[in-house]
Parts: structure tokens; sequence; C-alpha cells
């Protein structure tokens, strides 16, 4: 009888692990954990699927058993609409079960674990620079961007020229999720740009007689062009400038005539008249007025220094005759032309 009794429980015990053993077989794959020994960062496509996943966390060594998180992903239903692209910082010994969860999608459409990225630009010359920073910090090419930044409907739709579309960019370090697109990444930057222009700013804006932020975006850019040494001779500058336009002088700044040349005045350090002659809108030798368009994507801070410009009277600077970077200004012609004889002599005793 107790052989008979025996005999049966070890068949009920067989049965019972048959029919329990994918439930257990689930546990125990749900179970493993992650190899790193130190928090990884991962960036992960969502449209590679559940089988790209586990293939990129095996690849980056962070997994070790691929087939246990696929069975457990697969369990959980998770094809590529319910993964999330994104960055994930992976914690030592975060077991499958945990790690998936993380990159299932949540009613906000990012994954449960997912952190956002730091996306930084400052000193580009145009918006094509600016794609080819910021692409290096979230999941669009810089190709992609740059087409649809300067793209018409683009332009359209947030009132811009393509000349005045740099002015939309506020060169910051900014925090958003690693599968932001670009549609995205522009909505986020002309929602800094509304914020920083404040009825405030706008009245200071109006009280040194521009039109619009485009046109004090180009003026700090023509200003930070001249002087990306010492911020200190921002206002003094920015005021130099303005005091130009009202009296209906020519702005005569070099970089405006150096950005007509692109990249082919790259390194040399001595600017001629021929270099002066070259015809385009931006070459304040020749016209009258800001150009129609900034000349790079200038800091917030000169911004804010041409809309707090200092009074004065200045309408000539020079640089001084040394490698402080800094100038002397001048109210009439004849001070400014002796400086520059002086300044000259000095580039000859330099080499120049």
């Amino acid at each position: 009888m107790f052989k008979k009794i025996s005999i049966a429980a070890a068949v009920l015990a067989i049965i019972g692990i048959i029919v329990l053993w994918p439930k257990i077989s689930l546990y125990l794959a749900g179970s493993k954990k992650t190899l790193n020994e130190k928090q990884s960062a991962f960036f992960f496509d969502a449209k590679s699927g559940l089988k790209g996943l586990a293939d990129q966390l095996e690849k980056a060594k962070i997994i070790g058993n691929k087939d246990a998180l696929i069975k457990v992903g697969e369990y959980k239903e998770l094809n590529a609409d319910r993964l999330a692209s994104g960055k994930y910082l992976i914690e030592p010994g975060t077991n499958y079960r945990t790690l998936l969860n993380g990159f299932t999608k949540n009613s906000n459409g990012n994954g449960n674990a997912e952190v956002e990225v730091e996306v930084t630009f400052n000193n580009c010359r145009d918006v094509y620079q600016l794609a080819g920073k910021v692409s290096r910090c979230i999941m669009t090419d810089s190709l992609t961007l740059s087409e649809f930044l300067t793209s018409e409907s683009t332009l359209e739709k947030y009132d811009f020229t393509s000349e005045e579309l740099p002015a939309l960019f506020l060169p910051n370090t900014y925090r958003m999720f690693w599968d932001t697109d670009a549609d995205q990444f522009l909505q986020r930057m002309a929602k800094e740009f509304r914020d920083f222009w404040t009825d405030e700013r706008k009245q200071k804006l109006a009280a040194i007689g521009l039109k619009s932020p485009s046109e004090a975006v180009t003026l700090a850019s023509v200003v930070y062009s001249e002087q990306g040494k010492n911020p200190s001779e921002w206002p003094t500058i920015a005021g130099l400038y303005l005091n130009r336009i009202a009296k209906g002088m020519k702005l005569q700044s070099d970089p405006t005539f150096k950005f007509c040349w692109g990249d082919e005045l790259e390194g040399v350090q001595r600017l001629t008249y021929e270099h002066r002659d070259r015809d385009c809108p931006y070459n304040t030798y020749l016209y009258k007025g800001l150009p129609p368009g900034p000349i790079c994507i200038p800091p917030v801070a000169c911004v804010d220094a041409v809309l707090n410009r200092e009074k004065h009277n200045y309408v000539f600077m020079m640089a001084k005759p040394d490698y402080s970077g800094l100038h002397d200004f001048t109210v009439d012609y004849a001070d400014h032309d002796r400086l520059a004889g002086i300044y000259s002599r000095w580039l000859k005793s330099e080499g120049y």
C-alpha cells in the first residue's frame, strides 16, 4: 500500500513539474541578472524589436543569455510598438524582468526607465553646424534635421526667412529624450525662444530702435563675431553699431564680409581691401543697415548685451596694438585714423 502511494505521489510530482515547468522556466529566465559590473549607458532604437534589443544587449555584454530575455519579453508581448527608443542607464545585477519593464513604453510614449540626454550647441555659424552638433546628442541625423529646419513649411510655420532662422536658436544645454525627432526638437527650441522674449525684452528691443528679435540676434551675431574674447565690450560695441545705424552710416564690420566668403578665409590673419570687395547682402561695407540675418548663432548673454547696450557717442573702433583682444573706441575719424596707423605698424612689427 505504501509503495503504491509513493508511486502515485511521484507520478503526481512529475505531472506537476511538467505542468508548472513553463512558469518555473519563465520565472528562472526573468530572474537572471545583467553582467555589467557598473552602471551602463545604453541607446536603443525600438524599430529593431525585442530580438534586436536582445542582440544589442548581448553585444554590449550587458546580458549573457539572450534567449532567456526573449522568452520573458515574448511572455510580456513586447513587440516593437510596446518598446521605447531612448537612452537607458542599466544598473549592475538588474534582473531581466526589471530590465524589460524599463524598456516598456508608458502612457507618455517613453520607456519606464528612459532618461534624458543633454543637448548642447554653441559657437555655431549657421543651422547646418547646429544640426551637426545636435545630431550627436539625439537620434535624428544631421541631414534630416538640417533639411527639416530649412524647409519652406518650417519657415512658413514659424514666420522666419531662411536668413533669419538662426535667430530662433538660443545656445544652451537642454535636457530632452534621445529619441527626440526633428519636429520635436524645433518645437522645443521655439518654446525656448518664446520664453526668452519676455515683454521686458521686447520693450528694450523697441527702445533701441530694432523691429524684431531677429534683428537683435543679427546685431548680437555681429558684435560677438567682432569680440568673442572679452564679453565686457559687448554693450559698448552694440552701442557703437546702433549709433552708426541711427546716423545712416554703414556698419563696416569685417566679420560680415568674411561671412560672405564661407570657409575660404579660414586661417587668414590679415584681411585686405580685396576681401572687402565681395558683393553679397551680408557685406556691411557695401550695404547699409543690418545684414539679412545672423552671421553666427550668438550666446544669449550677447543678445542681452545688445538689449542693454551702452549709451555713448562712439562710432569707430580699432583693435589695440597688443594681444588682449580689446579695442579703442573713438568719436571722430581723425582719432580713429591715428589709431589705425598705430595698429598697422604693430602688425608689421609682429610679422603680419
